[in-house]
């Protein structure tokens, strides 16, 4: 697969924000360094720990705003792990509200290489490998690095 022009310049990182996410974001940026190429950080966060789907108010939840601005924390919190003071200079970050393998898989279009955890913060600790890594290791646009957060 030949990458477009706009795709050429990004390796994403998907986190959401745990331990694991550290790992992730360390391996993603030695992998866009290496490849001379920008490392774009996607946390997704949604209301499905809030709500049930058919709670959720038409005009959206009061909620939004602190589960968003907690996103925004836990990743902070993650970057400062990964990289203290040393952050990438060719790095961008971007808090998305939604599904992540959806979300991850649509931004695989335009992306050299998708990065992420072989699991997250669900509460399912036996899986080999998780929803989210395994929609999009089978459905990206781009190639996929599943990370084990041991390593």
């Amino acid at each position: 697969m030949a990458p477009t022009p706009e795709c050429s310049g990004r390796v994403i990182a998907g986190i959401d924000g745990s331990e694991h996410s550290t790992h992730i974001m360390k391996t993603a940026a030695e992998i866009a360094a290496a490849l001379k190429l920008r490392l774009h950080i996607i946390c997704c966060w949604n209301e499905s720990g809030v709500y049930f789907a058919a709670e959720i108010p038409d005009d959206g939840f009061r909620e939004a705003d602190i589960l968003e601005s907690e996103a925004g924390r836990r990743v902070e919190h993650a970057l400062d792990r990964a990289f203290g003071m040393e952050r990438p200079t060719r790095m961008s970050i971007e808090l998305r509200r939604g599904n992540p393998a959806k979300i991850l898989v649509e931004e695989s279009t335009n992306a050299r290489m998708l990065v992420l955890g072989r699991r997250g913060g669900g509460g399912f600790l036996g899986l080999r490998i998780g929803s989210v890594a395994a929609a999009c290791a089978a459905h990206a646009h781009c190639p996929v690095l599943v990370v084990n957060e041991n390593a």
